[in-house]
């Protein structure tokens, strides 16, 4: 028979869900195109610097 404590041990091996408010920010379509954008900026922002 399973333990309470086995099935604590066994929960730590899996990652958490994600609650819904984080799932509705992941589909997002114009913050994930902010996120696009702003890494993008970022990466030219570091090759002017080293092209300078």
């Amino acid at each position: 028979m399973e333990s309470k404590l086995d099935k604590i041990n066994k929960d730590e091996f899996y990652p958490p869900v994600p609650t819904k408010a984080t799932l509705r920010r992941r589909r997002n379509v114009f913050l994930q195109l902010f996120h696009f954008f702003r890494l993008n900026l970022k990466i030219m922002l570091i090759v002017v610097k080293g092209h300078s």
